[in-house]
């Protein structure tokens, strides 16, 4: 796999704006914010999404994570945050060769929308589906 643009900006070949940064875990300012504050957790070795994540590297990630979220929202005076991940192209995700969190600070009104379930399931379909999920564990 070759360099992502992240593992660049480890390497420090792309100029960023670091928040934190730990032997496995960096975090540094996304370009293109939600709002200002929007910052990335990203491991350090390269993965393209969770599923091929390993668990101690996510939850290193999720640990960086709340660590920022509380900065982040004293930092920037925040109402909320959002941490999301999007994994391959249909789900958002931009960078597909590099998992990453986004840690994005939120405010009343700042027009950022969420989605919105517009799904509904019929008498049985809710019950095959959580069957279904429960035999790929």
């Amino acid at each position: 796999m070759s360099d992502s643009i992240f593992t660049q900006i480890i390497k420090d070949k792309i100029p960023s704006s670091k928040v934190y940064e730990d032997d496995d875990v960096v975090a540094f300012l996304d370009i293109h914010p939600i709002n200002k504050g929007h910052v990335l957790v990203v491991p350090k070795k390269q993965y393209r999404t969770i599923y091929d994540t390993p668990e101690d590297t996510l939850a290193k990630m999720m640990i960086v994570a709340k660590k920022l979220a509380t900065a982040i929202k004293k930092a920037v005076k925040a109402d909320g945050i959002n941490i999301i991940m999007n994994n391959d192209p249909a789900a958002g995700q931009m960078v597909t060769d590099h998992v990453h969190l986004h840690v994005i600070p939120r405010h009343i009104g700042d027009g950022f929308r969420e989605w919105f379930g517009v799904g509904t399931y019929n008498a049985t379909e809710m019950d095959d589906y959580a069957e279904k999920i429960r035999k790929a564990c």
